[in-house]
């Protein structure tokens, strides 16, 4: 059995920082006491009792003349202004961490900002944080903040500040940031959780997810050991919480192949030494019980063993193997490989060395059946642990959709990818990832349980990060990318350029005049475009479409000129006129009295958006590029001709 411990149990800074502000003052030798213990654990009370500083639980009990270790997880702001008052010497063992929260809420609530804490709302640090604002919020996660949020819609609006409790999971963290920018428009974030305490989670998480059980050290109080043991329990089968050596009974554990050891902040390393070396002792006795049965057991094979052969013959249904026992070893062909097509000679020969699997021993007929697909998985379990830890990508292959999210095979081993992993829009079909090659992150192993936890989309936003931080590197104005539409919106398209999105205003798709980018785009289309300008500090990048090439008021000019005749179009209708495209990116006027050849009210009296009507060019602005145009001009000289009938009387009229 292998005993692992990890590498950041045991004390915090903050913890630790603690307990040396009390021993001190307990060896200065001058009247101490600790207003509630200044650490949630048992063992280090005691000893600090010892050593004369002994455990109050009110200010009132302090006694005169006395100083006061205030404890690690701070205390409101009204203990330490009463203990002034009563003109006590304060030694703050705050953690600095926690002394910051103080700080942060008592500001925003200077600032006119509903200061709102995520966490245990009984917890003595979470209490002391609340105590340092009028009205606080306080929350243990997204869901009573959703709830919160509808009941007092109001706050939606309002300036809010958030902050975390220290020993809060990242899980817990991240859910409620994720509901506050969803559901609120002026919320500052304020990540408090502290670093050791992501550490430690981190560290037994990963070392709950190789081991058969997990030791977690701790008192029974203290909220970041309750944590661990949480998180370890949802990746190991068996999780046993101690407070100290006398609990625990190393036997339980004979049988296992690896056990961890890890342990809360508040726990000291004397305790987590004990513990150890308890289990160190077992491991002793343990193998030498196995150095005794080994000899036994020389030339005896078990199912679930790793043995080594030699290939003797391929036959089209099995690959036999001699493995140097009395046992004749073969392969059955659908055991040799994961993958149906590949062909048996392509995988191994006569002669060749194989490492393989024991499925099934058959001692009355002298015969192992043996599989190599199976060692090839567990190496591949070996190789998913170690990406997980590593943060390595890997690459496999969608095999099925669920209602959750899809699945996936990774060198023969199945992969869990939530939907919200997969990097597919909320409500888009997760079945057309089926067959797809994907690249993935794991996130989560656990070899006891069979699950494995990936993300397609953590892969995918370091690679469009990297994309982006290449564009940043290299962008200029007028330079062109090929990018694809990404969304729509009233004032214009957002175009991925490769890894960042710039957006192309709606005056700049097209020379025409469009009341919507749906117009000239849609989500999905490759464009050409170029950058107009862009801000590495607001990360804003505007991009324009329409060929500036051509110059549509050149064109305007060699074709009209003042009193050409036109056929245009009316784009917008105004109280004093309406405009219409002359050709795509010159417009012009036609003012609401040269409509008709009669007085109107309004344009939309005789015009409509859309309509084409024939105007004359009555005048042309070159400097100011502003264009007059008249119907009433056409009307008139129409009236103004003389009809047949007109010739015909005033030719009687000449010869008589």
């Amino acid at each position: 059995m292998r005993v692992e411990l990890a590498k950041s149990a045991g004390f915090c800074y903050g913890v630790r920082r603690a307990v040396e502000l009390a021993a001190q003052a307990a060896e200065s030798g001058e009247p101490c006491v600790m207003l509630g213990p200044v650490i949630h654990n048992d063992h280090v009370v005691s000893w600090l009792a010892e050593k004369g500083v002994s455990c109050v639980g009110s200010v009132e009990e302090v006694p005169e003349g006395s100083s006061v270790i205030l404890r690690s997880h701070g205390e409101p702001r009204r203990v330490h202004e009463a203990l002034k008052a009563k003109g006590a010497k304060i030694i703050d063992a705050a953690c600095p961490n926690v002394t910051k929260i103080h700080r942060l809420v008592e500001k925003a609530e200077q600032e006119g900002r509903q200061p709102v804490i995520i966490g245990t709302p009984d917890h003595p640090e979470v209490v002391a944080i609340a105590g340092w604002c009028r009205r606080p919020v306080v929350l243990a996660g997204a869901e009573e903040w959703e709830t919160w949020l509808s009941e007092h819609p109001e706050y939606r609006e309002k300036p809010l500040t958030l902050v975390s409790q220290t020993t809060s999971t990242r899980a817990i963290w991240e859910s409620s940031i994720e509901k506050t920018k969803k559901l609120c428009t002026n919320a500052e974030i304020f990540d408090t959780i502290c670093s050791a305490t992501c550490t430690r989670q981190t560290e037994a998480q990963a070392l709950a997810a190789r081991s058969d059980a997990m030791i977690v050290i701790g008192d029974r109080r203290s909220s970041n050991t309750k944590r661990l043991a949480e998180l370890c329990r949802a990746l190991c089968p068996r999780v046993v919480a101690v407070e100290g050596a006398e609990e625990l009974e190393p036997s339980s554990f004979r049988g296992l192949a690896s056990v961890g050891v890890t342990a809360g902040a508040s726990t000291p390393g004397w305790i987590i030494k004990e513990v150890y070396d308890k289990m160190s002792d077992e491991i002793m006795e343990i193998e030498e019980s196995f150095a005794d049965l080994l000899e036994k057991s020389i030339k005896t094979l078990n199912t679930g063993e790793k043995v080594t052969g030699i290939v003797t013959e391929i036959t089209p249904t099995e690959i036999y193997v001699d493995l140097g026992t009395k046992h004749a070893g073969y392969i059955p062909v659908s055991e040799l490989s994961d993958d149906p097509t590949v062909k048996v000679e392509d995988i191994v020969k006569v002669g060749d060395e194989i490492e393989t699997y024991v499925m099934r021993v058959n001692d009355a007929e002298g015969v192992v059946t043996l599989s190599k697909k199976r060692l090839d998985t567990v190496k591949s379990w070996d190789d998913i642990e170690a990406a997980c830890e590593n943060h390595t990508p890997v690459e496999g292959v969608v095999t099925k959709d669920n209602k959750g999210g899809v699945e996936a095979s990774v060198r023969g081993v199945r992969v869990f990818i939530p939907a919200s992993q997969t990097g597919l829009p909320r409500d888009a079909d997760m079945s057309e990832l089926v067959k797809q090659k994907v690249r993935m992150r794991i996130t989560e192993v656990n070899r006891a349980r069979r699950r494995v936890v990936g993300s397609i989309r953590a892969v995918a936003q370091e690679e469009r990060a990297a994309k982006a931080a290449k564009v940043w590197e290299e962008i200029e104005e007028g330079k062109r990318y090929t990018g694809v539409v990404k969304s729509l919106t009233s004032y214009g398209a957002f175009v991925d350029i490769g890894g960042v999105d710039g957006m192309v205003h709606i005056s700049e798709l097209s020379w025409s005049r469009i009341k919507h980018p749906s117009e000239v785009v849609k989500v999905g289309d490759t464009v050409e475009v170029y950058v107009i300008s862009f801000d590495p500090e607001k990360k804003k990048i505007s991009l324009g479409m329409k060929d500036r090439t051509e110059d549509p008021w050149s064109k305007f000019i060699n074709t009209y000129s003042i009193g050409s005749t036109a056929n245009v179009k009316v784009v917008k209708l105004m109280t004093f006129g309406a405009f219409a495209e002359i050709v795509p990116g010159v417009d012009g006027l036609i003012h609401i009295s040269q409509i008709a050849d009669h007085r109107i009210d309004k344009p939309g009296d005789v015009l409509s958006e859309g309509q084409m009507v024939d105007v004359r060019i009555t005048d042309i602005d070159m400097d100011n590029k502003k264009v007059s145009l008249s119907i009433r001009a056409l009307l008139e000289d129409a009236r103004n001709q003389p009809g047949e009938a007109d010739e015909v009387v005033a030719s009687s009229e000449a010869e008589e």
